[in-house]
């Protein structure tokens, strides 16, 4: 059973096979240059998309084309190359293009997902009987294209997270002038509000304690995103103890989930040589 679609596969891995350094079948300083061939880039990449996927173990993922070493040593390779960061990057910058990114409508929440074996950013869940949990503070768009993210225990409150997450703003270049952050009632304080006047930015708070539907603001768009990103078991159920590493995985669903929105969107707008044959 494949991870993902073919019509989302191959966009994915002709623009990540672009990143990637041009390196030899054999390695050029071995003695008798007859060693084994160097596993193909491409194996790699369709393995680390299944252990997104899935969220099945290396071991469980590993077969006779490769090893589960070999999958952790390539992907420690790529994170050092800063290829995910920059493939995420990319997929952003036609989708901005082609559809534009509402960046004048931003969304900002907080997820808590389980961490069974723990690492640098878990801590105590205040909803799982005190299991180890993970929060992700996820920023996204006016339609819900993942943004950036910060990864902090899930004892941290949302409030604290605000200001490192707004942060990543600074990644996409020039930004409206007029900015709305759509918060909940957890970030219904008089410090952040400070926070947001402090750069010029509109807040549309909830109020604590008023019930109010979801869909009284643009702040579903990022409950939506949060639901996209836990439909990849390795982030809803996170084993990864290194924050580089699941700062990875989340990047590849980062872009995963713009590339799919962006085809998705463009299919009634534009045509091109792979265009798929029915709407995803």
């Amino acid at each position: 059973m494949p991870a993902l679609p073919s019509w989302l596969t191959e966009p994915l891995w002709d623009q990540f096979a672009d990143l990637l350094p041009k390196r030899p079948s054999y390695h050029p300083d071995h003695p008798l240059g007859c060693h084994r061939p160097r596993i193909s880039d491409r194996i790699i990449f369709d393995k680390l998309l299944q252990l997104l996927r899935f969220g099945c173990s290396y071991e469980a993922i590993a077969d006779t084309t490769c090893s589960a070493t070999t999958i952790r040593n390539r992907r420690d390779e790529w994170i050092r190359l800063g290829v995910f960061a920059r493939l995420k990057q990319i997929a952003l910058e036609p989708y901005d293009r082609s559809i534009d990114l509402v960046l004048d409508q931003i969304a900002v929440d907080g997820s808590i997902t389980k961490a069974p074996g723990g690492g640098e950013v878990a801590g105590r869940s205040p909803v799982d009987r005190g299991k180890q949990g993970l929060k992700r503070s996820g920023m996204t768009d006016g339609y819900g294209i993942p943004l950036g993210r910060v990864l902090a225990g899930a004892n941290r409150h949302d409030s604290p997270l605000l200001a490192p997450t707004l942060d990543r703003l600074d990644d996409l270049g020039p930004l409206p002038d007029d900015i709305t952050v759509h918060l909940d009632a957890g970030y219904d304080s008089d410090k952040t509000r400070a926070l947001l006047n402090e750069p010029g930015i509109h807040g549309r708070i909830a109020h604590k304690g008023e019930k109010a539907p979801i869909q009284a603001s643009r702040r579903w768009h990022v409950e939506r995103t949060h639901a996209w990103q836990n439909a990849f078991y390795r982030l809803a159920r996170c084993y990864e103890r290194r924050a580089t590493v699941i700062d990875t995985f989340f990047d590849l669903a980062d872009t995963i989930i713009t590339v799919r929105s962006l085809i998705r969107r463009a299919w009634t707008t534009h045509r091109w040589d792979e265009r798929p044959n029915r709407r995803p």
